[in-house]
């Protein structure tokens, strides 16, 4: 990139950095043009060079932690091992993702309720669809590797299979690690542990082989943490 081009990416990742911060604060009612402007000591007119419309803006913080997810998903579609091993990788994947990078995974879930992407850009809107395919895609390729290996019913509604296990973890992994009062009240100690019980309990209803009465899926989960997240398991602490 030419001098000038670096200058503008820097600053456009200036203001997403800033607005994530005000994001997260405020809730997106609370989160302007101006606000923005303000807190990064640059004009509004400069904030509108880079984002069409506040929408615009929350996309592209969307963008940003889709990007990553994304990368941590392709990583743990890379794990060896049965196709339901597979998948308790990528559940490993967003754990990773919802402690790692706690401030994307409280702006996505603000982002997702709000449902604001009718307003920003066709440019915009595109890549946030790419995203969300590719990490939708990693989940259903190993569905479908399930079902060639035999191992899953082909008769399965495989988009059904996979919309309930990632509106599961997503969810339960926001307020289980971050929000959830329940945890004190419940005396819970591991939920990530309670999390994925629920988990392999929904996929042993879709009689998913090995069922996890027949297979010790805690041991996937260390092999996944240590050959896949190493770096990220010594970072967190994770076991």
């Amino acid at each position: 990139m030419t001098r000038k081009q670096r200058q503008i990416k820097e600053r456009e990742q200036l203001f997403l950095q800033v607005a994530r911060k005000l994001l997260i604060e405020q809730g997106y009612a609370g989160l302007s043009m101006d606000q923005l402007a303000e807190a990064t000591e640059y004009s509004k007119g400069t904030v509108y060079q880079h984002f069409s419309t506040k929408e615009d803006l929350v996309t592209a913080l969307a963008i940003e932690s889709m990007e990553r997810r994304v990368e941590l998903f392709l990583r743990a579609e890379q794990f060896v091992g049965r196709s339901r091993e597979r998948l308790a990788a990528i559940g490993v994947a967003d754990e990773i993702f919802s402690r790692l990078e706690p401030h994307h995974y409280h702006s996505e879930f603000i982002i997702k309720l709000a449902n604001l992407r009718e307003r920003a850009s066709a440019e915009r809107r595109e890549a946030l669809d790419r995203l969300e395919s590719a990490c939708f895609g990693t989940v259903l390729r190993i569905v479908q590797s399930g079902v060639d290996a035999g191992e899953l019913r082909p008769t399965v509604d495989s988009r059904e299979l996979v919309y309930s296990v990632i509106t599961m973890a997503l969810g339960t992994h926001m307020t289980a690690l971050h929000y959830c009062p329940m945890l004190k009240e419940f005396e819970i100690q591991d939920p990530v542990k309670v999390l994925m019980k629920g988990i392999h309990t929904l996929l042993d209803g879709f009689d998913w082989k090995p069922l996890s009465g027949e297979w010790n899926y805690e041991v996937s989960r260390q092999r996944v943490l240590s050959e896949i997240f190493a770096p990220e398991q010594a970072s967190l602490g994770l076991n």
